[in-house]
């Protein structure tokens, strides 16, 4: 008896999981309709913006540009902008992304790191890693976007870091997401042939290139980080999606299981039952 009342406790306990899960995956699901939709229209934003970039550096003079060119004082320091998430429950996107910041950052003391969110606040917290900056408590995280953009300037414009990159998790589909890491500063401009543009149209730049591409520049870093940080949410809330939708997918596996095994406890219970009124019976007569 006491068996069965275990596994009938145990089928109410998968029941409520089942139940929880499913509630988390639809609000999963409807923060990442939005996240994509936002991500996917920010990236052909970024890809136009980078386009645009590519195309100024090659008709003005960038030697003189600090932005585009290696410290002279070379620090043997990478400042790191690390976007991982506050919360859990996403499947493996956070432990993926550790194992990839690990294995591009194999010496953690040549990189400083500047984190938006808990999870990897605290890995590289745990590593011995070192990190001047935190934005995990300001949500969203777009909102850190011009401070955030106004930090890495000053740090990479003193000479304290000889670049700056990004790593974070790139939305490939609902269910794929990939780690991946893309310096920003310096600049890499490429050359006309490596771009294969196309449009080989010229075309009238006002007032003139030089004076478009130094005001373009700022904006564009701010553009690169903020598709970072949209890409990442569009993976975050993937992620968590497909990790309930598994987990109350178990859970009423499970409640099957322990179904069935319930009918076979309590069916060994009436046979016992029925033997021992037979038992009885035969020993009256």
């Amino acid at each position: 008896m006491a068996n069965i009342r275990l596994i009938k406790g145990r089928i109410k306990s998968a029941k409520n999981i089942a139940q929880i899960t499913k509630a988390m995956e639809m609000v999963a699901a409807s923060k990442m309709k939005k996240a994509q939709a936002v991500a996917s229209a920010g990236k052909l934003y970024a890809n136009k913006i980078y386009s645009m970039v590519q195309e100024l550096a090659s008709r003005v003079d960038i030697t003189d540009n600090p932005l585009l060119q290696k410290p002279k004082h070379v620090t043997g320091k990478t400042l790191v902008i690390y976007i991982t998430t506050n919360k859990g429950l996403c499947g493996g996107l956070n432990s993926t992304s550790f194992r990839f910041l690990l294995g591009q950052y194999n010496n953690f003391q040549h990189a400083q790191f500047v984190t938006l969110g808990k999870k990897g606040a605290g890995y590289v917290a745990t590593l011995g890693g070192t990190i001047v900056a935190d934005f995990s408590q300001t949500l969203p995280f777009v909102q850190t976007v011009p401070a955030l953009t106004e930090r890495i300037l000053e740090e990479f414009l003193q000479h304290r870091v000889d670049g700056i990159d990004l790593v974070y998790n790139e939305f490939i589909s609902v269910v794929k997401q990939q780690p991946i890491r893309k310096t920003i500063l310096p600049l890499s401009i490429q050359s006309r042939e490596e771009r294969e543009v196309e449009d080989t149209r010229e075309f009238l730049i006002e007032p003139n290139p030089s004076q478009v591409f130094e005001a373009l520049l700022p904006h564009y870093l701010e553009n690169q980080i903020r598709d970072a940080i949209l890409q990442s949410e569009a993976s975050e809330h993937s992620s968590r999606m497909m990790a309930m939708r598994n987990a109350t997918d178990n859970a009423l596996s499970l409640m099957d299981e322990l179904t069935l095994a319930y009918n076979k406890a309590r069916q060994e219970k009436i046979t016992y039952e029925i033997s021992d009124m037979v038992t009885a019976r035969l020993a009256v007569e």
